[in-house]
């Protein structure tokens, strides 16, 4: 099973974009080292927090940076662009890049109002199912005929995945035969029945014979399991303040979480995250053979924000070493605790 990572180029407290953007790359290069089979980055805007905006940019920073890893957007938020722009830019990046790159799409619009409008977006329309057949054509076999082209894109082939939390995107990825990635690293609720539904609705296309799921994991691991818990207040403070309206940079950890977001906030922000592995290596393996048995994904891919860019890199270390543990023979896997 391969064992992927999802990095949204956290902006900590006292520290910029700037550092942000070293980090990823770092992180990108190390990654490849321990195994990860694919790195992918998120579109947000308007986030002090987040620098991954420029989401294309940023993969292609990413790929320059390393050799032989997938790298792509988990995801491209679609409303927000033309079909055709997205084409052209990941085009180039698998022309530049090719057989590395990969494409996942939301339907969200990785903002707030202000940013559908700064977007030029219009907030009513809603033509994702269109779009995303319109750009899955742009990706196809040259046409000579056609009225437009994506050039570079056309004939590329970018694998493109369907993100979602919701039966809206289940269904919508079952129906054009596209793999599915599931948003379970913050939303989900809906997790067992939409995959219920993908995986019973699934139509096999030219672009996948068969329902091909993915599982979006935190993960907060360290050497001392008292350690990953307090690294992990780090997200759950930051899910707080973006729920209560207040983003901002990636906080620090706290040792007395209930005080900074009271016990209400905890419980909302905890049920929202239970789609985690927390604590030291062993305890971590433990977790994920866990959600994998239950939810049967095809691939997971880690993710998790931590402060301190040494514990964040330390986390997807044991991370890559627990999913390897995984898959290892039984007298290996014993050797590897």
């Amino acid at each position: 099973m391969p064992y992927s990572l999802l990095d949204l180029a956290p902006v900590p407290e006292g520290f910029e974009a700037a550092d942000a953007i070293r980090n990823t790359l770092d992180l990108a290069r190390q990654a490849e080292g321990w195994g990860y089979h694919r790195y992918w980055m998120a579109e947000h805007h308007n986030m002090p927090g987040i620098a991954s905006s420029a989401t294309a940019v940023l993969i292609g920073l990413v790929a320059q940076a390393t050799d032989r890893m997938r790298v792509g957007a988990g995801g491209i938020m679609l409303p927000n662009h033309a079909p055709l722009t997205v084409a052209e830019a990941f085009g180039t990046l698998a022309t530049v890049f090719p057989d590395r790159i990969d494409l996942g799409l939301g339907r969200a619009p990785g903002g707030d109002a202000a940013v559908i409008r700064a977007l030029r977006r219009d907030p009513m329309a809603d033509s994702f199912p269109q779009d995303v057949v319109e750009l899955l054509n742009y990706f196809g076999p040259g046409r000579d005929g056609a009225a437009v082209r994506a050039l570079p894109g056309e004939g590329t082939h970018v694998p493109v995945w369907i993100l979602g939390s919701s039966l809206f995107g289940a269904q919508l990825a079952a129906h054009l035969g596209l793999p599915y990635a599931f948003a379970s690293h913050f939303a989900p609720d809906d997790l067992e029945q939409a995959l219920a539904v993908y995986r019973d609705l699934f139509r096999p296309s030219p672009r996948g014979s068969e329902p091909r799921v993915m599982l979006a994991i935190n993960v907060f691991a360290a050497d001392d399991a008292a350690e990953a818990h307090y690294l992990r207040t780090t997200m759950q403070l930051a899910f707080a303040r973006l729920r209560s309206g207040q983003p901002g940079k990636l906080p620090r950890p706290t040792r007395d979480l209930d005080a900074e977001i009271g016990p209400q906030m905890r419980g909302l922000v905890d049920r929202s995250l239970r789609i985690s592995a927390v604590g030291d290596a062993g305890q971590v393996r433990d977790q994920l053979a866990a959600l994998i048995a239950a939810h049967r994904p095809d691939e997971v891919i880690l993710t998790g924000q931590i402060h301190d860019h040494q514990a964040r890199l330390r986390s997807f270390e044991i991370g890559a070493g627990a999913m390897r543990a995984l898959q290892a023979p039984p007298q290996a896997a014993g050797a590897d605790r």
